[in-house]
């Protein structure tokens, strides 16, 4: 129960654990969790890492991903997912919510929230997601410029910088961003948008030793692709950002159509999470086990009065 018990804490930081991952032999697979129970779904299915997506995280809120949320909003997010899960945690952080200062105020709030990884994009805003047509960029000495601020910031949270000019500019201005965000001290890289295998294996040859990170969204730009297919093309990290949501997104309505037209539950019972799956998915049990294990509060008897 890492999210009460300090036993149960890492003894590492989640930017340490997040590089040790990505210095041992295969792909890190992050799947996105939206919220701190889909974070413990992912840990029970094996995942050993986590993403937090800006878009998901938005649509959970009702809003677009155009960069309107505040880096206090996120870090509750991210709270909630890592004491949940106690995994490291890889960030979207659009665009860095400013400038310099501004990106070294997210970077610092992120890792004292218990992020691992953060990301940031070269797009100006208000930002859009990145498998969308008309994305504007920063010049690319201001986005290095961040970059070298993030890293400032950073005492162990690793900084990933994403690049969105291969839809914008071309694929080789999207290799020469890259390096220059590496020079500026990125820790890995993610090439946002790319939509063939060859672009894939292409950019990876032009950035050899960089961690490179791989997006699989559905209904983007990118093919499907599974984890070893990005491994063997030269990726070092995958997520899968927005899945989780979209799956519950879209239970959730079918149960509002069907309460709309049945007048009730009835029909959906059966695709439900029943009670003792929730229980046992958040742990009411060993809470209840860990409240009664503590011993009560000796009051001590009043003071005789003279």
């Amino acid at each position: 129960m890492p999210y009460l018990l300090a036993d149960d804490l890492p003894t590492e930081s989640a930017g340490k654990r997040f590089r040790a991952a990505l210095e041992r032999p295969g792909i890190y697979r992050l799947p996105g969790a939206h919220n701190g129970q889909a974070a413990i779904q992912a840990r029970n299915a094996g995942f050993d890492g986590l993403y937090l997506s800006g878009a998901a995280m938005t649509a959970s809120m009702g809003l677009p991903d155009l960069g309107i949320i505040t880096v206090d909003e996120v870090a509750f997010f991210i709270r909630q997912i890592v004491r949940s899960s106690g995994l490291p945690l890889l960030v979207d952080g659009d665009t860095g919510y400013g400038e310099a200062l501004n990106v070294m105020h997210m970077v610092r709030t992120f890792e004292d929230a218990g992020a691992g990884a953060v990301h940031l994009e070269d797009q100006i805003l208000p930002k859009k997601c990145g498998h969308l047509n008309g994305k504007a960029l920063v010049s690319p000495t201001d986005m290095a410029g961040k970059v070298a601020a993030a890293k400032k910031a950073s005492r162990d949270i690793v900084i990933v910088a994403r690049t969105d000019a291969a839809g914008v500019e071309g694929f080789d201005a999207a290799v020469e961003r890259a390096k220059l965000y590496v020079e500026a001290g990125a820790d890995a890289i993610f090439p946002e948008a790319l939509n063939t295998r060859e672009m894939f294996e292409k950019f990876a040859a032009a950035m050899p030793g960089v961690p490179l990170l791989a997006n699989m969204t559905e209904f983007g730009k990118t093919p499907f692709y599974t984890a070893d297919e990005f491994e063997a093309m030269g990726y070092k990290m995958v997520i899968w950002p927005v899945s989780s949501l979209r799956v519950a997104n879209k239970a959730q309505s079918l149960l509002y159509a069907a309460i709309a037209k049945d007048g009730g539950t009835h029909a959906m019972v059966d695709a439900m999470q029943t009670r003792a799956e929730l229980y046992d998915v958040i742990g009411l049990h060993d809470y209840e086990e860990l409240d009664a294990s503590i011993v009560k509060t000796i009051v001590p008897e009043a003071i005789p009065q003279v």
